[in-house]
């Protein structure tokens, strides 16, 4: 806790002068580039990833970066989140960033080892797709690759969840947003984004980020 108190203390005393502009202008509204929704994991940082700053990005985090399809958690912080930041604060893009080495993705491939962890078994049929294309599609796999092929799936399951929140589904529609899937390193600091035309994941960087599910244009109406 020390360690928190002493941080606090640093960036009142020499981080926040330098910046009070930034602040200034940040508590007069936000404006973010994006809605980053990633994994609870002390270890994932979106702003260092992404080297972005303070009201940039739009974060949401939970265990393995899930998404309950629209009804079936109505009252869930993720729908609230998910719906102000497409209706409201009008976001290009959603980013659903998975990451290596995720507990949550492990637990599922081990749901019945779980033990005394109720609400995270519940939590956890959010994945249950995820789950059965492992065990469907990935029969040949085992240890680390396994971890990584579910960690990749689990960001292509919650992107369809996604779809199903009207108001993603709305912006999509008028190709007002932009989907995308990517999954982070933590041991070599490197980011996959999920390449639609390619069918696979493909380091970010390379080429322009390409959405998983870009936004659609309407066709025009047709004249008879």
């Amino acid at each position: 806790m020390q360690k928190l108190v002493n941080g606090i203390h640093n960036f009142q005393s020499e981080i926040f002068g330098t910046q009070r502009q930034l602040f200034e202008r940040l508590a007069k509204g936000q404006d973010p580039i994006a809605l980053f929704i990633t994994c609870s994991d002390s270890r994932i940082n979106p702003n260092l990833i992404t080297q972005t700053e303070p009201g940039d990005l739009f974060i949401m985090r939970n265990a393995g970066n899930i998404i309950p399809p629209y009804g079936a958690a109505m009252s869930s912080g993720e729908a609230a989140t998910i719906e102000f930041a497409v209706a409201e604060l009008k976001v290009r893009d959603i980013i659903i960033c998975g990451h290596s080495h995720c507990g949550a993705m492990k637990a599922i491939l081990n749901i019945d080892k779980l033990g005394d962890l109720p609400a995270m078994k519940q939590w956890l049929t959010y994945a249950e797709a995820t789950r059965r294309i492992m065990r469907e599609k990935y029969p040949h796999i085992v240890g680390d690759d396994l971890l990584t092929a579910t960690v990749e799936e689990n960001v292509i399951v919650q992107l369809e969840s996604l779809r199903t929140h009207p108001a993603v589904a709305a912006a999509l529609s008028a190709g007002h947003i932009n989907l995308h899937g990517w999954v982070y390193k933590i041991d070599t600091g490197d980011v996959f984004g999920f390449d639609p035309t390619e069918g696979q994941y493909l380091p970010l960087g390379e080429k322009p980020p390409t959405a998983a599910y870009p936004a659609v244009r309407l066709r025009p109406e047709t004249v008879i």
